[in-house]
């Protein structure tokens, strides 16, 4: 798979929509850590812009953060936490249940990276591929990505904070060599860190491996449809808009 390639091909599609950005642990950061306050989520700015934001256990102050890179086991208060206090779960035992079934990777003595694609060498390493889009954008992602599977999970909206959905749940899924790409960002903590009309979507490298190549055979490749969502796209500047969110 060739970056440079995949980059003609979604400018084509998508115009100068925002690029998605990579997402990758590694032994060393690869560029200076920041400490973080609250969501890390409202931190990943300069990836989206097109630079590299590097975190681990010592630089993201929420322990759900933490958690959800696979930096730390989950504390015993986070159940209840999550069922009790944010009520985003019925019961502390199914919070409990969600954490164990993502199997998350130990990552503790690593870093996590996120960089926008035209800053990587190539998709060597790279656990998954996020797009932050708008409506139009999110209907041209699942077209393609259900472009050439009828499976009925194809694309998934599992419960989740906002990092699970970025992270964990894609992360996994490659590790799975799975072929489920993830809506995200519904979690309402996160909400106040996106813009209003933005909406993330996640592909594992596992499942970037196949759309990479049915891009330029779907329907934004030059259909009649497309074209006029593409042109919406591009006409109301929905790329500068929701970045200055």
């Amino acid at each position: 798979m060739d970056k440079n390639e995949f980059i003609k091909n979604f400018r084509k599609a998508f115009g100068n929509y925002e690029l998605p950005i990579a997402v990758w642990y590694s032994e060393e950061a690869a560029t200076r850590e920041e400490k973080t306050s609250g969501c890390f989520i409202k931190h990943l700015k300069p990836a989206r812009e097109g630079n590299i934001v590097s975190l681990s256990l010592e630089t993201i102050s929420c322990r759900g953060g933490r958690v959800y890179c696979g930096f730390m086991e989950a504390p015993p208060s986070i159940p209840s936490f999550v069922s009790e206090q944010e009520r985003y779960k019925k019961s502390p035992e199914m919070v409990s249940d969600f954490i164990a079934n993502l199997n998350m990777p130990d990552r503790s003595k690593q870093f996590i990276n996120f960089a926008s694609i035209d800053k990587i060498e190539s998709f060597e390493n790279i656990e998954a591929l996020i797009f932050f889009a708008t409506p139009d954008v999110l209907t041209g992602l699942i077209s393609w990505a259900l472009f050439d599977t009828n499976e009925p999970d194809a694309v998934s909206v599992p419960f989740g904070s906002g990092c699970s959905s970025i992270v964990s749940q894609p992360v996994v899924e490659n590790r799975n060599n799975g072929n489920r790409v993830f809506i995200g960002l519904f979690d309402p903590s996160v909400r106040p860190h996106v813009g209003p009309d933005i909406l993330s979507f996640a592909v594992p490298m596992s499942r970037f491996r196949t759309m990479y190549h049915t891009l330029g055979e779907s329907c934004l490749n030059g259909t009649n449809a497309w074209s006029k969502v593409k042109e919406r796209i591009e006409s109301n500047g929905q790329y500068a808009q929701h970045l200055q969110q």
